[in-house]
């Protein structure tokens, strides 16, 4: 299956539950694949406003901004990712988003 048919098969599940934060990340990170980055980004955007924990979407967010060199938008991103990382205590998330921090600020 090619990313398009992909992309059209969540789209298809999403008309029929657009709430589902999964498919909803899931067709940000098919955008993504595509540099399709305003619907990537809406789709990131809209997986956070379903779920605020969605940990990934915010790590993604921020590469996505760092992609652009909006640095500045990244390391919000980065940087709340990682405090909900850290009271998910999720020690692989928080490594990666100590990571991501670190390479924007050095």
């Amino acid at each position: 299956m090619d990313r398009l048919s992909r992309i059209d098969m969540l789209l298809d599940l999403l008309s029929k539950e657009p709430n589902d934060v999964f498919l909803t990340y899931a067709l940000g990170i098919e955008y993504l694949s595509e540099l399709d980055l305003a619907d990537a980004e809406k789709h990131f955007k809209k997986t956070l406003l379903l779920n605020p924990d969605y940990i990934a979407a915010y790590y993604q967010l921020g590469k996505l901004y760092e992609s652009q060199l909006k640095n500045s938008d990244a390391l919000r991103f980065f940087k709340e990712g990682l405090d909900r990382a850290i009271r998910q205590k999720n020690n692989k998330a928080v490594n990666e988003f100590n990571e991501a921090i670190f390479m924007l600020e050095d």
